[in-house]
């Protein structure tokens, strides 16, 4: 068996798709023109089952994929994004059981299937769904409505959170293009613009058993892949704005008379400017790949399934530390770069036709989906009392306590 693509093989291999996305990304911005077709290019390329076994896909390690993460994110950010929920989807269908469930959905995502996700609901308590799964015959029935729903406008199956009776937390994967489905670009987001994360509604929608699953049988390091999609793209973010910032000082002609050379490409201080953005990316990118170590190892023992709850919770706990660790790091070093980048230009980088705003938009839009104070604090209570991140949760009655990592899926 041949060893799995290493991340430089797969920027050979998608580096034209990731260049012509990158071509079209400050368009789509300026116009708000949903990626689709960049969406088809990727699946069809197998970017969707990069992470399945051999045979369906390439057996890609996590490290290797999020680095290839980071240069879709700085070609058009808003892609990776769109790909959170499939990502993590592909993660959960890639364990030991439920077996027969989980062969049948690899071999739909290696059939080049796009998965997106509507799990958020406004109001209520974190954890709490007001959308129903209802018994139909040897079917069942889907009926709510759900926000933030990234990737279900472009997607084939789209994952939504239900419950069954009071107490019962499922997901159920629905047919995109089943009657009863509507999903609607009404994100009205700052940054992000055309990742259409706007509203998915469902209306007594059929689902098949094949498609039901329990939602706390889910990969054991999910909540770390989500969180570390974000980093990805956050990094990806940094490094576009030190492409972009390279390429306004290298055409600026014009300087200060205060400045130290005859161009901005001659000034010292625009120079050094440049510099710090660029190691402001560097240090951003670096953490997110020194994440994806330690999650590769919680994930191939999972996937391996030859350890037990007792002995895979320590690398789980670990790589969840290491990828939140890296959150609270990455999200100052990206406001930073790309809010620096303007102290190297002059006002007319100020023109909306420049663009350069939508780096500073879309990191900001993107740290705020998993807030980073509650990170610090899960840290710290790990290094201080040994709590681990799954455990670390304010604290409530006993009877309105939630399935974990229910609420703020986007």
């Amino acid at each position: 068996m041949s060893a799995p693509p290493t991340a430089a093989e797969l920027l050979d291999r998608f580096g034209p798709i990731i260049q012509r996305i990158q071509q079209g990304a400050a368009e789509r911005e300026r116009e708000r023109t949903l990626p689709r077709d960049e969406v088809r290019a990727l699946a069809e390329a197998g970017f969707g089952a990069l992470r399945c076994p051999p045979g369906g896909g390439r057996g890609v390690s996590l490290a290797a994929f999020f680095e290839l993460l980071v240069h879709l994110a700085a070609a058009d950010s808003n892609l990776p994004q769109i790909w959170r929920n499939h990502i993590a989807f592909v993660e959960d269908r890639l364990q030991p059981a439920p077996a027969d469930q989980n062969d049948h959905w690899r071999k739909v995502i290696a059939s080049g299937a796009v998965v997106g996700g509507a799990w958020a609901e406004r109001g209520g308590k974190p954890g709490e769904s007001s959308t129903v799964l209802v018994p139909d015959g040897d079917r069942w029935r889907l009926t709510g409505t759900k926000y933030y729903s990234t990737g279900s406008i472009f997607a084939d199956w789209i994952s939504v959170t239900a419950r069954r009776g009071e107490q019962e937390h499922l997901i159920a994967i629905v047919d995109a293009t089943a009657d009863g489905v509507e999903v609607v670009d009404d994100w009205s987001g700052i940054g992000q613009r055309t990742t259409a994360s706007g509203t998915a509604r469902f209306t007594d929608v059929v689902v098949d058993d094949i498609g039901v699953f329990p939602f706390l049988e889910r990969a054991p390091y999910q909540e770390a892949v989500y969180q570390l999609v974000h980093l990805a793209t956050l990094a990806g973010i940094a490094r576009a704005a030190v492409r972009d910032v390279v390429d306004a000082v290298r055409n600026r002609s014009r300087t200060y008379r205060q400045g130290l050379g005859e161009s901005a490409r001659e000034d010292a201080q625009v120079l050094a400017v440049v510099g710090r953005v660029a190691a402001l990316a560097y240090a951003a990118e670096a953490a997110v790949l020194r994440a994806a170590g330690p999650l590769d190892v919680a994930a191939d023992a999972a996937i391996a399934g030859d350890h037990d709850e007792d002995a895979l919770a320590p690398l789980v706990h670990e790589a969840t530390v290491v990828v939140y660790q890296a959150q609270v790091a990455v999200t100052e070093l990206v406001l930073q770069a790309t809010t620096l980048l303007y102290d190297a230009l002059s006002a007319s980088a100020l023109d909306t036709s420049t663009l350069l705003d939508r780096h500073w938009r879309n990191a900001r839009t993107v740290t705020s989906h998993n807030p980073r104070i509650y990170k610090e604090r899960m840290v710290g209570n790990w290094y201080v009392n040994s709590i681990p991140p799954s455990l670390d949760r304010p604290r409530q009655p006993a009877a309105e306590a939630a399935p974990t990592h229910l609420s703020g899926m986007r």
